[in-house]
């Protein structure tokens, strides 16, 4: 069979809810929810810490952040360890990357693996953004930063399509990441959702540990003018000044997709041009979930389901079946596995995900024999901007347990400030807003002790070194 292409599109920051196939209030992705028509779309995909670097270093590699060591932003990857865009070129496939990097620069932090590569330095900018290059060179490239992501996607995909070798092409997006400056020419879009406030967005954090009170990332309190690009009306109560910048922050967030929607259009467009359609992988995720209101915030960090769903959508006409849905709890640190054996390329012992090569293949989770729980694990303990506490949990479809561990237990990352260890579980079926813990509900008593024992036995299956938790609770 001929080895398949692969394109991978990594936005930032795009939440599942503002992609329009999975059902949410925010409907402006046709061209990407095309791919979910003509292939899979999952719908519990989920990041194992949700921050941009570590989610990045995960799906490169196929390992947790304590074997990849990315923990936190401040953490340096060291690109020299293996990632499946370098097995892929070992074997054959010609590899670039273009776009959003954020794992560091200069040495053995640039990224390697690749035939080509034309990077953002750090977040980069919106506009007429600066691109690094892999021979130590920079250059300016007017021009709006998501449009010229996809120009210069397209011109390493022409420059390869007649070497008659298979190709993975990486495409990260800085979009739609923070402060969501949009193209000139989406400068007048508006949108009737972003007006409308969630059900939790006034949310209290009353049936929540400490650190849901303690987040600094409320959209009617923590957004900065950078963010909100005008200054507020005058004469308005908190509750209306909320509402107002609810509705600045989206419409910008939601402009933002709206280009990265129309270039990844452009590039369905060429691999179906070219004929390369029927014989190409193609991807598209986000380094994590988004909160877009949902209760009060923005941003992602928390363990809570806006965060940690990751959109997942997977087109390759010769093995997913069109309209396709899988239920399996799968992980961005799987999506390496998966790759490497869509090319018939060997992975690696050190890898610590699976492959969902099966679930594309139709299989149920069940029959796949997929796992029943997945771990998280957030590092960077109360950072001076957002001050998210760190934390660590399992979920499994019907639970969610999160632990909140104190003064990080000593780990690389952790601040030195102590907070009091606190628990939250979550009965999903019954609660699926995730709005009230009953940690302390001795009904669920049963629960939160199996979960307990889980949540440590999956940490020291993967090598993770927080320390152990199985006092049982009466």
């Amino acid at each position: 069979m001929t080895r398949p292409n692969i394109l991978l599109v990594v936005a930032d920051d795009h939440a599942a809810n503002a992609v329009g196939c999975y059902g949410g209030p925010h409907a402006v992705t046709p061209r990407i929810d095309s791919l979910a028509a003509e292939g899979m779309r999952f719908t519990a995909c989920s990041c194992t810490n949700s921050l941009c670097a570590p989610s990045r270093a995960t799906i490169l590699t196929g390992t947790y952040n304590h074997v990849n060591g990315v923990t936190t932003l401040s953490t340096e990857f060291d690109a020299r360890q293996p990632g499946f865009p370098g097995l892929l070129r070992d074997f054959g496939y010609r590899t670039a990357l273009i776009g959003k990097w954020h794992l560091g620069h200069g040495g053995v932090h640039d990224p390697q693996g690749f035939d080509h590569w034309e990077v953002l330095p750090d977040q980069g900018d919106y506009h007429d953004p600066t691109f690094l290059t892999m021979d130590g060179g920079s250059h300016v490239r007017p021009g709006y930063a998501t449009d010229l992501i996809t120009d210069l996607s397209l011109e390493w995909l022409d420059s390869v399509e007649n070497s008659g070798d298979p190709w993975c092409l990486l495409v990260q997006h800085k979009a739609p990441h923070r402060p969501w400056e949009p193209a000139p020419r989406h400068a007048d879009l508006t949108f009737e959702s972003a007006g409308r406030a969630p059900e939790t967005f006034f949310d209290d954090y009353a049936g929540r540990a400490s650190a849901a009170r303690e987040a600094r990332m409320r959209v009617g309190r923590d957004l900065n003018r950078e963010d909100l690009k005008t200054d507020p009306p005058d004469g308005v109560d908190a509750a209306r000044y909320a509402r107002w910048a609810l509705d600045r922050y989206l419409t910008d967030y939601l402009r933002c997709v709206v280009a990265m929607d129309e270039g990844i259009g452009r590039l369905l467009d060429r691999l179906a041009e070219t004929g390369q359609a029927e014989d190409t992988v193609v991807v598209y995720t986000s380094d994590q979930g988004f909160f877009l209101g949902e209760h009060g915030w923005y941003d992602k960090r928390f363990m809570y389901a806006e965060s940690l769903q990751m959109p997942l959508l997977v087109r390759y006409p010769r093995m997913v079946a069109p309209r396709s849905v899988s239920d399996a709890l799968v992980l961005n640190v799987d999506f390496a596995q998966t790759l490497l054996e869509l090319a018939g390329v060997p992975t690696l012992d050190r890898m610590q995900g699976r492959s969902m090569v099966p679930l594309l293949r139709g299989a149920s989770a069940a029959d796949a024999g997929w796992r029943e729980s997945a771990y998280y694990r957030y590092w960077e303990h109360l950072d001076g901007c957002h001050r998210v506490a760190a934390h660590r949990g399992v979920r499994t479809r019907d639970r969610k347990l999160v632990h909140y561990y104190g003064s990080g237990c000593g780990q690389p990352g952790a601040s030195a400030e102590e907070i009091d260890e606190e628990w939250e579980l979550f009965d999903l079926e019954r609660d699926p807003r995730e709005l009230d813990s009953v940690a302390d509900d001795p009904a669920y008593a049963p629960d939160l002790n199996r979960l307990r024992a889980e949540l440590d036995a999956v940490a020291t299956s993967l090598g993770d070194t927080v320390p152990t938790t199985t006092k049982e609770t009466t």
